[in-house]
């Protein structure tokens, strides 16, 4: 059980002229030494099916160095020139790991733009941050003290679209320790009208923060349409768009951060469904909705709060028929439309749809536990199937 964890405490800062100049030219740097590496290792498996590894492009990051075309690049920090390398080294040992996709080539006007200095890169001091390559400290917000006693080991500087500095530092947080067991169990079900439906009966309505900004979004966006490309006007516009998506993205955020931090809190055992976003954002008519509820970022939170909290998380198989089951008798119905949202069995037991799907989760987590089988799939290849599966039905929101 963790003790000890790692977390990365975030900071808004306001650069200078001279500092947000100089980390423009650090990321512009990491983007072409990462793509000139991701090209090199590509070319290289495909024509002598030869892997690259790390260390044989830290050498020829030296070498290009020493070139007329590549000299800028001596002009940043080294630290996350070589730390873009080993980013790349682990984006190829997921791939061939099959936990995902072969790398793809960072865009200057969609990929982040960030950078992450190791200890040697930066001082840390007195409250105060210096990077390599500058002559004065980040104006950092400090919004909330870092643990007492603590230094960090890596720091990530980072601008987002709506052209907001942040810098991220990593640190031992001693201060996260296992909760004392309470020994309550919860089955979770997702949805759209609500957002979350516990098995206790309780119903947590969906926020849908996209809605509230869609008019303003909606505005913006075809006055963005109307600017000429390249010209400054288009510059200012594509911000004011920018600006919406990241307050629309914060308000999500920090509620599902409160949301999750209650459940590992009142619950030993926190049992969801695995469902696949992907393939359902594919609806054209749910897919603004599905994306908005956040479901996959519900759940990545969900689980790195239970590790570190002693908690457990119990992920039950996607085609278990979780609304078609009645959680008294057991019975299994035949269909189960979407627009029901309350149905009586056969025993006479009338459901109200999502908390009877939530009982019935719960049910089939507890029972996972007992005999092992179809607990926490992976996401890259979750077809396991458990020995709650069923006949497969439609997905059921």
């Amino acid at each position: 059980m963790t003790t000890h964890v790692k977390r990365a405490f975030r900071y808004r800062f306001y650069p200078t002229d001279a500092q947000a100049a100089e980390l423009s030219r650090t990321f512009g740097c990491v983007r072409k030494v990462y793509n000139l590496a991701l090209a090199a290792r590509t070319e290289a498996w495909v024509t002598r099916q030869e892997r690259v590894r790390y260390n044989q492009t830290s050498a020829m990051l030296t070498a290009w160095k020493k070139t007329e075309e590549l000299a800028y690049l001596n002009e940043v920090s080294s630290v996350p020139l070589q730390q873009t390398l080993r980013h790349l080294q682990a984006a190829f040992s997921h791939f061939f790991g099959k936990r995902a996709k072969y790398p793809r080539f960072k865009s200057r006007k969609k990929s982040r733009r960030s950078a992450e200095y190791t200890t040697s890169a930066f001082r840390f001091r007195d409250g105060e941050l210096w990077l390599a390559k500058m002559s004065e400290p980040l104006r950092i917000v400090w919004s909330r003290s870092l643990p007492e006693g603590v230094s960090p080991s890596t720091v990530t500087v980072s601008q987002d679209a709506a052209g907001r500095w942040s810098v991220s530092l990593l640190c031992d947080d001693p201060g996260v320790k296992p909760l004392p067991e309470n020994g309550n169990a919860v089955g979770i079900d997702a949805g759209l009208e609500h957002l979350l439906t516990l098995s206790t009966g309780e119903k947590i309505t969906n926020p849908r923060h996209e809605r509230r900004d869609r008019a303003a979004l909606a505005r913006q966006q075809r006055r963005l349409a109307k600017k000429e490309k390249g010209s400054a006007n288009r510059a200012r516009a594509r911000l004011k768009v920018a600006k919406i998506h990241a307050r629309i993205a914060d308000r999500r955020r920090d509620g599902l951060q409160r949301l999750t931090t209650r459940l590992v809190r009142e619950n030993q055992t926190i049992v969801i469904e695995d469902l696949t976003v992907r393939s359902m954002v594919k609806n054209r008519k749910l897919a603004r909705a599905i994306s908005d509820a956040a479901w996959s970022e519900f759940r990545s939170m969900l689980e790195y709060k239970a590790q570190w909290y002693g908690r457990e998380v119990i992920v039950v198989d996607r085609w278990f028929p979780s609304s078609r089951l009645c959680s008294a008798c057991g019975t299994l119905q035949d269909k189960m439309p979407l627009n029901v949202r309350t149905w009586t069995c056969d025993c006479g037991m009338t459901h109200d749809r999502d908390v009877n799907a939530a009982r019935n989760l719960l049910a089939a987590g507890l029972a996972v536990t007992v005999c092992g089988a179809g607990a926490r799939p992976q996401r890259s290849t979750p077809g396991g199937r458990s020995a709650t599966k069923q006949k497969p039905s439609r997905r059921e929101l």
